[in-house]
């Protein structure tokens, strides 16, 4: 009875735990389907700004940066669901391998990024002077542009004045246009009580001093205000961090210890 008994545990009893194959299953499969999402977006975005008639000024369209990072992702997650599934060894170590390459390039960028912030905080002011440039041209810019400015309660990059770089605002006399010396309204102090938004609130700031200014706009450029917000959410910087780092970190474990098994298991066969 006791040799029957070995022998039925002998047959049933697997290196592979049950609990980490599923659980590495489920978690690859939300981030799958969560890159399906993104991809959804891209391409909407993409057809969307189709029928539009404004002109793209990136270099990279950022639709198209969703739906490659989106693609990217389906491929590592596919990898993760089906090696998980079907313990494919060869799947697993896809899915641990570009992961791991994903973090790692994401580690070193934060650390590029903080150890050479200067340039960083320079390759952003490039970046913000294109978006004012081009503000009129690109729906894109416009809408990323006015939503920093409500966001950070700012305006411009080093200050309000910033927004003579545009064609449109440029405070020069030679300038045509009837928003000469102007700001954008997302640059505006929101009036309480105000129903209708007043998108001729910024006209002629330029030409005022700060503290003229400071009674219409948020004066302070989006440079210094960012600084400052990261200074005062250095809890949340960090939580999204790890936040971040946290899921690849354990997809890569996971893969790990679910590839050390499968393998255990194929050398008690052989």
């Amino acid at each position: 009875m006791d040799r029957k008994q070995n022998l039925y545990r002998n047959e049933t009893f697997s290196f592979v735990n049950p609990w980490i194959r599923y659980f590495l299953f489920f978690f690859s499969f939300l981030f799958w389907a969560f890159s399906l999402l993104i991809v959804a977006i891209g391409v909407y975005a993409k057809v969307q700004k189709a029928t539009d008639t404004v002109r793209d000024t990136f270099l990279i369209d950022p639709a198209v940066i969703l739906i490659v990072v989106g693609v990217v992702m389906f491929f590592i997650t596919f990898c993760g669901c089906i090696g998980a599934l079907r313990e494919n060894i060869h799947l697993l170590k896809t899915f641990s391998f570009t992961l791991t390459f994903v973090f790692l390039t994401q580690l070193a960028i934060s650390i590029m990024g903080f150890f050479y912030s200067d340039q960083t905080r320079g390759a952003l002011g490039k970046f913000v002077k294109k978006a004012i440039v081009h503000y009129r041209d690109d729906l894109d810019l416009q809408n990323l542009m006015d939503y920093i400015q409500k966001e950070f309660k700012c305006c411009g990059w080093n200050n309000y004045t910033d927004w003579s770089w545009n064609l449109y605002f440029n405070c020069t006399h030679e300038n045509p246009s009837k928003e000469r010396c102007a700001v954008p309204y997302s640059c505006c102090t929101p009036v309480p009580g105000e129903t209708v938004v007043n998108t001729m609130c910024g006209f002629g700031v330029q030409t005022q001093k700060y503290l003229e200014a400071n009674k219409l706009i948020f004066p302070v450029g989006c440079a210094d205000k960012a600084v400052l917000w990261i200074e005062s959410h250095l809890l949340l910087v960090g939580a999204l961090a790890l936040g971040l780092a946290l899921p690849q970190i354990a997809g890569i474990v996971l893969s790990q210890i679910l590839i050390s098994q499968i393998q255990d298991e194929i050398t008690s066969v052989l």
